[in-house]
């Protein structure tokens, strides 16, 4: 067993004993090279990408060709860093998921929160509910840049109906921005809110995501109350 197999055999250890609180950037991106480069000293690699992008997360939000410019990441080791965040978003979807009756803002927010994790470009999302609050469906309706997002209220009422909604929830983020609705932002809620209730559809609340904040417009009183 050469030296190298000797060092992952003791990250992969340290990581089973305490968890990864205890690695530094470097050494998280260089546990997670050892399942993409089989037989090469993977800590410059990891030190280099660091330093390349400036952070850990930098490094998970870089671009495939980006990456695939650092020594020694291909486009198999490209990929694999790449879906990581995903992989997490998934996760954290499917455990939100586990409870879903959406009864207060609060808890709204804590859903919809999951769908925007590593994403990078402004979405909105659409929570069809029933009766009961319970979530029917969820699905971006919308992508945009930064700074807008082009939603329609025909858009929001015919998902809405074509999924027998008897409310409906919006989320939309502010990415590298605060959680914290625009004017433009309540103008096109009342909009679609006047839409909806053309087809005797509520919408129950539109919420802001920033990172891992987020403020609902019913809790502002934009709203009546769940």
């Amino acid at each position: 067993m050469g030296i190298h197999d000797e060092h992952r055999k003791r990250m992969k250890q340290k990581f089973i004993d305490n968890g990864m609180d205890s690695f530094a950037d470097h050494e998280v991106l260089e546990l997670l090279l050892y399942y993409a480069i089989s037989r090469r000293d993977v800590n410059p690699i990891a030190h280099e990408l660091i330093n390349r992008f400036g952070s850990l997360a930098a490094v998970f939000d870089a671009p495939i060709e980006e990456l695939m410019k650092v020594e020694g990441v291909g486009e198999h080791t490209a990929m694999l860093i790449k879906m990581l965040p995903q992989f997490s978003r998934r996760y954290l979807i499917s455990r939100t998921s586990a409870d879903n009756v959406l009864d207060s803002p609060k808890k709204a927010g804590e859903y919809v929160q999951s769908f925007f994790y590593s994403m990078r470009k402004e979405c909105v999302f659409m929570v069809c509910l029933d009766a009961k609050n319970k979530v029917i469906t969820t699905k971006c309706v919308t992508k945009g840049d930064i700074s807008s997002v082009p939603l329609s209220p025909r858009q929001v009422v015919e998902f809405a109906l074509a999924n027998q909604a008897t409310s409906v929830i919006l989320a939309h983020n502010h990415p590298n921005g605060f959680a914290l609705p625009s004017s433009d932002d309540y103008s096109s809620t009342r909009r679609i809110e006047e839409a909806l209730r053309a087809v005797e559809v509520k919408l129950l609340d539109h919420i802001v995501v920033a990172d891992d904040d987020f403020v609902s417009m019913s809790d502002n009183g934009f709203f009546d109350r769940y």
